[in-house]
Formats: C-alpha cells, structure tokens, sequence
C-alpha cells in the first residue's frame, strides 16, 4: 500500500512540472466568451424591458458614437459596437454590479468596466446637439405655445429644478460636502426641460448640499437671462429661487382670485419639471438606485441618460414599467430633497410678477 502511495505521488509531482513547462513555453491558454446575441434572440418588449431603449432607437442612434467605440481591428474577438451599447444600457437600467454585466455580455469585468467608461464619454460629447435651448424665434415659439397648451401660463421658455443623484461617498477630504440634508451623499442636478419632458438644460457637477439658488446663480443658463439672451420669455421655479424678472415663483399666500389663477396655473406648468424626473429615473433606475461608480464618470452617466432620455422622447417611446416599482418611488420621493429660499427677491421681478397677475390671470 505504501509503495503504491509512493508512485501515485511521484506521477503528481511529474504532472504538475508538465503543467508548469507547458504554462512557461505556451502561456496562459486563451479564455474564449460566448456571447448571446440579444439583439436579434429577444422579442421587442423583452428588450424594451431589458435595455429600456427599443430596437428601432438603438439602431438610429448606434452611427452616432460608432465611429468613437468601434475597435480598429478584429482580434482577440473584439466587441462590436452594438454590444458595447446594449451593454451600457443595461447597466444605466439596472446599475447592477460590473461582475454580472459582465456575466450577461459574455465578457470579463475590466472589458465591461473600460466599455462603460468609453461609450458613456462618447455619448457626453453629443450633449450639445441633444440638450440645448431653444436658439431662433420659431423655436422660441414653439417650446412657448407648448408650454401655453398645458395650463395657459404666457412666455414660458423652460421650467427649472434641481433633483438629487445618489453617489458612493467619494475617496477625498471633501467628502463631506457632498452629503445632502436627508443624509446621503448625492450630487444636486440642475436641469431646465421644455413641455414635451425633453431636457433644455442641464448641469450635473454641484455637490448635493449646495442650494438650488445658489446653482442656478452660478451657471451659465442664469449668464444668458441676464444678459437677455431670450426677451420676452420666462423660466419658472419654485419657492426655493429668488424672484427674478426673467424667473417667476409662485406666491407663498393668495388673496385674490387672479392670485389664485396665477399659482395653479404655475404648479400645473412647473409640475412638467417633477414628471421628466420621474421619467428620466424609472427609463434609467441607476439614477435612483445610487451609481457606484468614480465621481466624474457618474457625472458622465447623468450626462449621457439625460441624453438618450431626450433621444427616447423624440422617438415617442413609452415610460417603462419597473417590477419594484413601489420601492423605485419610494426612491423618486427621497432623492427630490424640498429646498427653502435663500436668496434675495428683485424688485422688478415683484413688478412683472404683480402687472402678469393682474393684467393678465385677471382675464381668465
């Protein structure tokens, strides 16, 4: 018996230096995925489900970033740029972890976690043809006529919020500052849509315990009223934006019934803004959920969702129903933080409030 051990362990030992010459002069074999091809195999509204995006969609938009994804040779069963898209839009409808992406593209993690870093930059940088404002005065018009159908409220150009996105806390001594005041690290997202849901404007770099005035004080979108870049044409905020002549709020008390027409005709206008992000966020629950992810690649993610959501709403797609649905509102409720005024209101902005209450709510 234990010479029969013996030989058994020597034919052990002369196996493993088999295996190790055969690793030294021919290396690690070769792991070879095998990819589904989900495209074609899944009907329309599983898809749907799956990537939030129909099929039709993905395709008009994949020539768009092809040219920046697509890898310039085919070795090593290199990943078309389909995949990489269906990739990315399952991670933004899911914001599972990089280990079971990866698992349902077929591919290793640092493959999936290099894709989600080069095609969300490549979707960023269309970010200036897909969300804009309205620049000549049929535009103009047309976003103000919009506006005027929901709740005949006149000259709207655009209404403004902020929404909070939840993040990992990040790896640095300011940490801190982004922790908003329900508790969570988050980054506070400025964003101006139009009466279509579609957004017009939007700025995703501010920490979330920075107030909503104090945003909109600082961008580039406040530079453009001031410098009356749109006459004639207001944006609309609530309570927690001072009162500007180009920025109306509603009023914290009415007195009168031209008052009375004047706030719910705001509140049913300004209501535009709190749908597009409960559309924004059930189309892409990564939002809701918190992205685990690096700070300025979760910049990029709401940069880029923001874009497709604009880009799904040109393509008269439908809202997705979420399986947690309850839970996914729950969220939508926590990550709308309210916010008070703490700025200062401008005079001439009480004037072209109170002449529009009555001289024009008057009528109604």
């Amino acid at each position: 018996m234990d010479r029969d051990l013996l030989i058994l362990g020597q034919d052990n030992d002369i196996l493993l230096d088999l295996v190790v010459l055969d690793l030294v002069f021919n290396g690690v074999p070769r792991q070879i995925y095998i990819r589904n091809d989900h495209f074609n195999s899944m009907p329309d509204l599983l898809f749907f489900q799956h990537f939030r995006l129909k099929k039709d969609t993905i395709l008009q938009f994949l020539p768009r970033i092809e040219e920046r994804v697509e890898y310039i040779h085919n070795l090593n069963n290199s990943i078309s740029p389909i995949n990489q898209l269906l990739i990315i839009s399952r991670f933004y409808a899911t914001g599972c972890p990089q280990f079971s992406l990866a698992h349902f593209g077929g591919m290793h993690k640092s493959t999936v976690c290099r894709i989600i870093k080069k095609v969300t930059e490549a979707i960023c940088h269309l970010s200036e043809e897909y969300i804009k404002m309205p620049a000549s005065d049929e535009d103009i018009r047309r976003v103000q006529i919009g506006f005027f159908e929901k709740a005949s409220f006149p000259r709207v150009i655009a209404v403004i919020d902020c929404t909070h996105v939840k993040i990992q806390s990040p790896e640095d001594i300011d940490a801190e500052i982004f922790r908003n005041r329900k508790g969570y690290f988050s980054l506070n997202v400025q964003v101006a849509v139009d009466s279509s849901y579609k957004f017009l404007n939007l700025v995703a770099r501010w920490p979330g315990s920075i107030h909503d005035a104090t945003i909109f004080y600082n961008s580039l979108l406040r530079a453009c009223f001031e410098r009356n870049d749109y006459p004639n044409c207001f944006l609309l905020g609530d309570s927690g934006y001072a009162l500007k002549p180009y920025l109306l709020t509603p009023l914290l008390e009415t007195n009168t019934e031209e008052e009375r027409r004047y706030n719910e005709s705001h509140i049913r206008t300004r209501v535009i803004v709190e749908n597009t992000f409960g559309i924004w966020k059930r189309r892409f629950p990564i939002l809701a959920y918190g992205c685990r992810t690096k700070l300025q690649k979760t910049i990029n993610i709401i940069v880029a969702t923001a874009i497709l959501h604009n880009i799904a709403r040109n393509a008269g797609e439908d809202i997705p129903q979420d399986e947690n649905a309850q839970e996914l509102q729950r969220l939508l409720d926590i990550t709308n933080v309210p916010v008070l005024a703490n700025n200062l209101n401008d005079l001439n902005g009480f004037h072209i409030r109170n002449e529009l209450i009555y001289n024009y709510f008057s009528r109604l």
